[in-house]
């Protein structure tokens, strides 16, 4: 029985190629092997995530499943159009926990790019996605699994409602009352 937050190995965007969006792959900090030496196992280089991400890929290409085990890995996994998330865990790790984590990033999202969850979109608001998935998932545990509440707190703040407006006439009215203060200071003198 595993009793660790550490529930999330990595968390990966495809597109309907096979290849990378996005991918955060985590390891905890000051533990290499939390959870045994199964954790993150064959997920360390590049090369063997690249191998991994490829094999999955082929895996679940195809819409229609939603969690598969694939090489010692829970993988749950949501399409999306042209793109399809994958929430990556350990194999006795709680795949409705995941699942929880993968909607509510995937709800955030959609709300954030108002339904335009496409490959161009994503990668045009890369900064908003990765702030997404950094309020759901922090260093592998899951803080948050409300979809509107993550998009709350990721969402751009809005202008303030006293903005001052700079026009000609403000310009203007700016010069007059400028020009009337000099002039008072010189007939002091």
């Amino acid at each position: 029985m595993n009793l660790s937050l550490y529930s999330v190995n990595a968390f990966v965007i495809l597109d309907t190629d096979g290849h990378r969006v996005l991918a955060k792959y985590y390891r905890p900090k000051g533990q290499q092997y939390l959870g045994g030496p199964e954790f993150n196992r064959g997920l360390h280089s590049l090369k063997e995530q690249r191998a991994f991400e490829k094999g999955l890929f082929q895996k679940t290409k195809k819409a229609g499943g939603e969690i598969i085990l694939y090489d010692g890995h829970l993988a749950v996994y949501k399409h999306s159009l042209d793109l399809i998330f994958y929430m990556i865990g350990g194999p006795a790790e709680n795949e409705l926990m995941l699942h929880s984590a993968l909607s509510a990033f995937s709800d955030a999202v959609h709300m954030l790019l108002r339904n335009q969850v496409e490959k161009r979109g994503v990668l045009e608001n890369l900064d908003l996605v990765v702030l997404c998935l950094d309020e759901t998932i922090d260093d592998g545990i899951i803080v948050e699994t409300d979809s509107t509440t993550i998009a709350s707190r990721v969402s751009r703040p809005k202008a303030d409602s006293t903005e001052i407006v700079i026009n000609e006439q403000t310009l203007m009215n700016a010069y007059q009352t400028m020009k009337e203060k000099m002039q008072q200071r010189i007939g002091q003198l």
